[in-house]
């Protein structure tokens, strides 16, 4: 009985699923038309609304009509400066352990 009530107004997440740009762009398209609000658009494909949204912003972005976040090449740029980054602070922390070592080897 009590497995029965640990379920109880539990949602079951949904697994992620992976769209092309082709697909986005097209639920755009249909957001942007307004002919369905988001939310009916979303209902209709089977999507989160909280997805249709991000999608419809970041098209906002990319075209220039919203200023308010990143387009979609300027995070590419910054996922990328972040991982040269990353690469780097490992790089430095080698050779600061390499040069402890070798600084104790002398010794």
């Amino acid at each position: 009985m009590s497995s029965i009530m640990e379920n109880v107004g539990k949602k079951r997440s949904r697994p992620r699923r992976a769209f092309t740009p082709e697909f986005k762009a097209e639920i755009v398209e249909l957001c942007q038309r307004g002919d369905r609000s988001v939310g009916q658009v979303a209902k209709d494909f089977d999507l989160t609304e909280t997805a249709v949204r991000a999608w419809v912003k970041q098209a906002e972005l990319d075209a220039g009509s919203r200023s308010d976040g990143l387009t979609s090449d300027e995070r590419a740029e910054l996922a990328a400066l972040r991982r040269e980054n990353r690469r780097l602070r490992e790089d430095n922390d080698i050779l600061k352990r390499a040069t402890a070592f070798f600084a104790r080897e002398i010794r």
